[in-house]
């Protein structure tokens, strides 16, 4: 039994106690079901370890990484269903890894811009993907879909203790590093004469980085990660006063916009990994639009002579 599969045994009971009181034809079926149960964990594991790592990349500026790191994680799934592999999210765990390092280390160096490596493996590897898929004889089949836009029902046991492991390591690596990492995200000059390993701390967090966007795929899909690793540590930015503020908010925002999204996408019969994107993307609107109503609002009004 893996960890994917523990967790669900614990949880299990609880998701079938709360099933009953839940709205809705389709959606209680996420909780009762183990198809659907899987899927509820993984996306609500996904979202938690997002909602932390997210926060951090805003405050460093790198909130496209995740995105790029996606489409080159969709070119070692791309390999992996050509080979016939039983689980192609190890394939796409090594191609994302191997880029984030490299971009990292490219960066580092100073021989490209971080932007600039990204935009290159973004495409590269997006490119090489489809190119092996049309070569292998699959094309674009509907789950190859959905690992483009994401797909829970595609989130089998192996899918899920992997997803699980993902993001427990995370967890652990993101509270090791909480205090040296948040010192080199605000001032790396000042860290690095302070005698802390930038360079080594850095590393570290980008393989982390490339290891959750590897485990959001199957919730959101390569094309979407955006929507869960930026868009709600973005919306807590906006109402949030502090660091520790920005992640709470980061999870409420976070874990909303997956319920809402896999309750809409049930009873509405449409792609749950866009569904979500698309509840994100609202709840970021809607927080922006309120807090310039306050601000207008709360702003003394000014007399002009």
């Amino acid at each position: 039994m893996g960890l994917g599969i523990f967790l669900l045994d614990i949880v299990s009971p609880f998701m079938e106690t709360v099933a009953p009181v839940l709205p809705g034809d389709i959606f209680p079926y996420f909780f009762t079901m183990e198809l659907f149960q899987r899927a509820l964990l993984a996306a609500v594991l996904v979202t938690i370890v997002a909602g932390i790592l997210g926060t951090y990349l805003l405050i460093q500026h790198l909130a496209l990484i995740g995105d790029g790191l996606a489409h080159v994680s969709f070119g070692g799934v791309a390999v992996g269903v050509v080979l016939g592999a039983t689980s192609p999210l190890w394939y796409a765990l090594v191609f994302s890894i191997t880029a984030a390092i490299l971009i990292h280390e490219m960066q580092s160096r100073e021989m490209l811009t971080g932007d600039a490596s990204i935009a290159i493996f973004l495409t590269g590897m997006l490119a090489l993907g489809l190119v092996i898929l049309r070569l292998g004889g699959g094309g674009i089949t509907t789950d190859i879909e959905g690992y483009l836009f994401g797909n829970l029902l595609l989130i089998d046991e192996a899918s899920l203790d992997l997803i699980a492991l993902i993001c427990l390591l995370s967890l652990i690596v993101l509270a090791f590093l909480r205090t040296g990492l948040l010192a080199v995200t605000i001032d790396p000059v000042a860290a690095r004469i302070q005698g802390l390993p930038v360079q080594n701390i850095g590393l570290l967090f980008s393989i982390t980085t490339a290891a959750v966007v590897v485990s959001m795929v199957q919730v959101v899909g390569t094309l979407l990660v955006t929507a869960l690793l930026v868009t709600p540590a973005a919306t807590a930015q906006l109402i949030g006063r502090s660091f520790r503020q920005c992640l709470i908010w980061s999870q409420v925002f976070g874990l909303s916009s997956v319920f809402l999204g896999l309750y809409l996408s049930a009873e509405l019969d449409t792609g749950s990994g866009a569904m979500i994107a698309l509840v994100a993307a609202l709840i970021f609107a809607v927080v922006a639009v309120s807090q310039i109503f306050i601000r207008v609002l709360l702003q003394p009004s000014e007399n002009y002579n």
